[in-house]
């Protein structure tokens, strides 16, 4: 499976690495330092668990920047593995594999395990109308990298961050003076970005849809209001259901049109991937 790298991904990879390389190691790996410096040794990343692959660019990117690491990988982001699958085969110096093993295995249990939770949710709304998508409720300094174990299971993304879309949510519509105002001020400041607009309830829907907003969240809605909001005669706008709804109950949105779903926890309510790396010295 070949997942594409957006580009706001491939941009932060580089950081995301140096900064947790300078975090781990500081003055120098000491341990390391017990093993000869130019002992050269084979070692081998398992998953302990079924699990969706994620994190490759990151791993990567770890050994690059160590250097004298060949990594080969036997699977792609986006597959979906089954306990004490091998990921990926390393050879170099021993030093080196070591001191990036904590660091690339900590990038790839967390987007694996957000990748897999999205695919878990994924895989409750397939052959609906419903697609799922995250927030931005992700892991400070990690937003790129989860949106893309986002993708590698299955779900979409939302806006990415403050910068690329407009999400007026209540306090804004308090702090502009209402849905219209705020809709209207976001026309004329950026008219060329995205407008998502939250609403919470049908009266503020129906002022809302006038105005055909890109997109038009629907707050803590019960199912009544959703079947009133799927009966109601606009297409212009897209309808996001945001709360009141678990994966349990996400195929039961009413019929007879497109839902997209966001959920927070696809980034927050995760479980790092249980992973292992076997060292072999020659």
């Amino acid at each position: 499976m070949t997942i594409t790298l957006p580009d706001y991904v491939r941009d932060d990879i580089q950081r995301n690495v140096s900064f947790a390389l300078e975090e781990d190691i500081r003055s120098g790996d000491i341990t390391a330092q017990l093993i000869d410096a130019d002992s050269e040794s084979t070692a081998t990343i398992i998953t302990r668990e079924n699990a969706v692959m994620c994190g490759i660019p990151w791993a990567d990117e770890v050994f690059r920047q160590l250097g004298d690491v060949q990594i080969e990988w036997h699977v792609e982001d986006g597959d979906r593995l089954t306990a004490d699958t091998t990921l990926c085969t390393l050879r170099g110096n021993t030093r080196q594999i070591l001191t990036g093993e904590r660091t690339a295995l900590n990038f790839l249990q967390t987007l694996m395990g957000t990748a897999t939770t999205a695919r878990r949710y994924a895989d409750a709304v397939a052959g609906t109308t419903v697609t799922i998508l995250d927030t931005r409720k992700t892991l400070p300094g990690l937003r790129a990298g989860q949106k893309y174990a986002v993708l590698c299971g299955g779900c979409q993304n939302h806006r990415v961050g403050l910068y690329d879309a407009f999400l007026i949510k209540e306090n804004h519509v308090a702090a502009c003076g209402g849905i219209t105002a705020a809709i209207e001020r976001a026309r004329a400041l950026a008219p060329d970005k995205k407008i998502i607009v939250e609403v919470e309830t049908l009266a503020e829907l129906e002022e809302a849809a006038a105005l055909k907003p890109d997109q038009i969240m629907l707050d803590n809605f019960s199912i009544e209001m959703l079947q009133v909001a799927a009966g109601t005669n606009f297409r212009q706008s897209n309808l996001e259901v945001s709360g009141n709804l678990t994966i349990e109950n996400a195929a039961s949105l009413p019929a007879g049109r497109q839902w997209l779903l966001s959920s927070g926890a696809l980034t927050k309510h995760i479980q790092a991937t249980d992973l292992s790396m076997r060292l072999i010295a020659h």
